[in-house]
């Protein structure tokens, strides 16, 4: 060490971190699309969060979204203010025996999914089905009443 300097080591407070980064540039993404809220943490690194393909018809909304391996005991579905939440947990375990050893294996895995409709729809009237994999959910429009223009006197 020359003329008494220190050498110079990050801080805390500099220090640059990945992770929360990537958090703000989740929560920033969530507000950009108009999200209610972004997760607490950075994807739950657990919590496998499905694509969602979405399909306005004249009378309906179809969603359509890929959960392998799930059965339909294991999905809840909720609708509410035109805001769609869709979970799901599945448990597997594995057990082989063979002489000399003994292998388990157990796999967690959650869906989570929470979107907004782009129509008003009639919630109670909702269908879902669960098909290799594929579950598709069938929301019916709520039906619009006509508005009424009022004169001013």
């Amino acid at each position: 060490m020359k003329f008494g300097l220190t050498p110079w080591r990050p801080s805390t407070a500099s220090r640059w971190e990945p992770f929360d980064e990537m958090r703000r540039m989740q929560e920033r993404l969530y507000n950009m699309f108009g999200e209610e809220s972004a997760p607490t943490e950075l994807m739950n690194m657990d919590t496998l969060s499905p694509l969602v393909d979405i399909e306005e018809k004249d009378d309906e909304i179809i969603v359509t979204t890929d959960l392998p391996g799930v059965s339909k005991d294991d999905v809840n579905i909720d609708i509410k203010n035109n805001r769609v939440w869709i979970n799901a947990n599945t448990h597997k375990e594995l057990k082989e025996e063979k002489e000399g050893y003994l292998m388990r294996e157990r796999t967690y895995n959650r869906f989570a999914r929470a979107f907004n409709l782009p129509s008003a729809v009639n919630e109670e009237q909702a269908s879902a089905k669960l098909e290799d994999g594929v579950l598709t959910i069938k929301i019916p429009k709520a039906e619009i009443e006509e508005k009424h223009r009022i004169m001013i006197e």
